[in-house]
């Protein structure tokens, strides 16, 4: 089997993988694709839903359902196979079960529990492993998988729609709409990637947003707000009780009494240095809490602040054809003092996508910045 050939099958196995994007969390996003022994695809399959069966075990099993013969075939797979008892048996037994000879493996999983451990296992069996094959890709499609396994924290994305110098909104908050119909679409979609959306009582009082990802067979991320003194109202949208998570972050001593039982209070400290909540605190709360992954909506205070606090993994920034020109206009990022460009923020872009006449722009942050 060649590289071109290599690279061809994982990368449907990453295909296949991003078909679980919204259901699987907090297990990873696995493609597999299953060849006999003569090259020809016998099945494929992906992570479907957290607690069930792994890509693996549904390529294994649609390669059944087909009637074909797999032993002596070549399995590929965009994440090294679990080699221990989770939700679901180890896919390594089923790989050896089944006769098959060969194994193409995009990355090796950042759990420690796994890490090596699925190869090591695949090779004592006599199987023949390719590891590294678009390791790249196949890493950041588990982005936030990994930032979860190796840093015990929740990853998290700012969103933000604004115009070519910058602005989130006018002086007077008026923001709809910056950009077009299909951009805000695609919103949508990132919102399922997710498990949860955060924002701020500035946003929710100015816009009263719902807050749900509204596209079919689509899940609806928790909600989680930012009201140190709670001050939005218990009728906003954010609050209602459609059966999904909300998290309502306030100072100790803020009275919650209004708010609907369905809201689950976070008690958090104030930062002495700015008077604001402490994000630090309050990720790690929420992490606890088993939410691996936040989608950051709000104002161009809040956005700052995951980023001066070096908590902010990734921007998705939407920008629209449009100049405001007004210096009091409302920053999609606010707070900093860098009198010096070399200090600046600095992003690594990853991709570059058009909505009509919308670009969005992601990025990673650096994880080492100017001091």
């Amino acid at each position: 089997m060649t590289q071109k050939n290599n690279e061809k099958y994982i990368k449907k196995c990453i295909k296949l993988a991003r078909k679980g994007e919204g259901k699987v969390s907090p297990n990873p996003l696995v493609g597999a694709v299953i060849l006999d022994k003569i090259g020809k695809i016998a099945g494929y399959g992906w992570h479907q839903k957290y607690g069930e069966a792994h890509a693996e075990v549904n390529a294994v099993k649609m390669a059944k359902e087909k009637g074909i013969d797999i032993k002596g075939g070549t399995i590929f797979v965009s994440l090294e196979p679990c080699s221990h008892f989770g939700k679901t048996p180890p896919c390594c037994d089923l790989i050896i079960k089944e006769g098959l000879k060969k194994a193409v493996i995009g990355c090796v999983d950042p759990n420690p529990i796994v890490s090596g451990r699925g190869i090591q296992k695949l090779k004592d069996a006599g199987i023949e492993v390719v590891t590294g094959i678009l390791e790249n890709e196949c890493k950041k499609l588990n982005e936030i998988f990994i930032k979860n396994q190796l840093d015990n924290k929740p990853f998290i994305a700012i969103k933000t729609a604004s115009t070519l110098d910058g602005k989130i909104a006018t002086k007077n908050g008026s923001s709809k709409w910056i950009t077009t119909e299909k951009a805000r679409k695609h919103v949508q979609k990132l919102r399922n990637k997710y498990d949860a959306i955060l924002t701020g009582s500035g946003t929710v009082i100015a816009d009263n947003p719902s807050l749900t990802a509204r596209i079919k067979n689509g899940t609806n991320p928790i909600r989680v707000i930012i009201d140190s003194n709670g001050r939005t109202s218990a009728e906003s949208k954010v609050f209602n009780n459609d059966g999904t998570k909300v998290f309502l972050a306030v100072f100790a001593q803020t009275d919650t009494s209004k708010y609907p039982e369905n809201v689950e209070i976070i008690k958090c400290p104030k930062l002495e240095s700015t008077g604001k909540i402490d994000l630090q605190f309050l990720t790690r709360k929420l992490y606890e809490k088993g939410v691996r992954s936040i989608l950051v909506e709000a104002g161009g205070t809040l956005n700052g602040a995951f980023i001066k606090e070096k908590l902010a993994d990734k921007l998705y920034q939407f920008i629209a054809a449009k100049i405001l020109g007004d210096k009091d206009g409302k920053n999609f990022a606010e707070g900093f003092d860098i009198s010096d460009i070399n200090n600046c923020v600095k992003l690594n872009i990853t991709n570059v996508k058009m909505f009509n006449q919308d670009i969005l722009i992601e990025a990673d942050f650096l994880v080492e910045q100017p001091s």
